[in-house]
């Protein structure tokens, strides 16, 4: 039977904290001892609405390492801009590849390959969710913590889809989530509240709190994202204006000595984080963008070794 990867949601905690845990076993293994090769004779396509630097490159580095083939596809190289429906071309790709990773705008693309399709589908990023992201900077804590569980994150800025994947993220694994949004600007509702339910399950916190400073007091990781994501340039001047008193900067730091700052990348300096923060020495934002190889190597592995069993 096979299994997609559309949102944390879809997940178990356990299999969850599983992934993490592969992830780091892949980024730390001794050279000359990574063998094993999930993908030899399976051929992966990348089918991108929206261009991309970590998430294309990553992923396709990544099939390389597992032994299999990438093919990257624009919405020019496949009949979708020539009007085709969405489950015809689900259907026709489910015949040559063994998964499709989709980078889109709507969530509901998204669902809707993933019924049509045969074939596991792997979400790289839609308005609603960017699951692939916070595999890796989960894995980016586990590496600058000493124990998970109980670990303090602030996220400032946008509820935008990092937004809601990190509290399904850090819910699973019992970490204490501070987010600051300001009104008009919180995260998805049903992310939320499903992710506050499993935070108490797990012996964590999720909260939506409007000062970005009370938000940060005493944590160990700061987190943010850019204010206007694709598709959202019209907006980008009631953004900035809006968005203007969360941003990740010196004042922040002050309320949380010794944090690690984070950010997914990529980063506009001087609006969602300044340039001071960006190359601080506690600044781990690439640590993370490398993390999201290991973390997509161990999605890749889970989703296309279980479809055989």
């Amino acid at each position: 039977m096979k299994r997609d990867f559309l949102t944390l949601r879809d997940l178990t905690s356990g299999e969850l904290a599983g992934l993490v845990l592969r992830a780091w076993e892949m980024k730390h293994q001794p050279k000359g001892q990574n063998s094993s090769c999930p993908l030899i004779g399976k051929s992966v396509a990348l089918l991108f609405e929206k261009p991309s630097t970590r998430t294309r490159v990553s992923f396709e580095v990544g099939i390389y390492q597992l032994g299999g083939q990438s093919i990257f596809l624009s919405p020019r190289d496949v009949q979708l801009s020539r009007g085709e429906p969405l489950n015809d071309t689900a259907r026709v790709l489910s015949r040559y590849l063994s998964a499709l990773v989709i980078r889109t705008y709507s969530q509901e693309t998204l669902e809707i390959l993933a019924k049509e399709a045969g074939i596991p589908i792997i979400n790289a990023l839609t308005d609603l969710a960017h699951p692939c992201q916070i595999v890796g900077d989960l894995l980016t804590v586990k590496e600058y913590t000493v124990q998970m569980a109980g670990t303090r994150i602030t996220y400032v800025g946008d509820g935008n889809n990092v937004a809601n994947s990190l509290i399904i993220g850090c819910a699973a694994m019992g970490l204490n989530l501070a987010l600051a949004c300001p009104a008009g600007y919180d995260p998805d509702p049903a992310f939320l509240a499903e992710g506050q339910r499993r935070a108490t399950e797990n012996g964590g916190t999720v909260r939506v709190l409007r000062d970005p400073v009370e938000a940060a007091a005493g944590s160990q990781f700061l987190y943010t994202d850019v204010w206007t994501s694709m598709g959202q340039e019209e907006e980008s001047g009631k953004r900035r204006r809006d968005l203007a008193d969360y941003q990740l900067n010196g004042k922040l730091l002050d309320a949380a000595p010794g944090a690690r700052i984070m950010h997914c990348l990529p980063a506009h300096r001087g609006e969602e984080i300044t340039d001071e923060m960006m190359e601080h020495p506690d600044s781990i934002v690439f640590d993370q963008a490398e993390n999201r190889l290991h973390a997509q190597k161990a999605i890749l592995e889970w989703l296309l070794t279980m479809r055989e069993k």
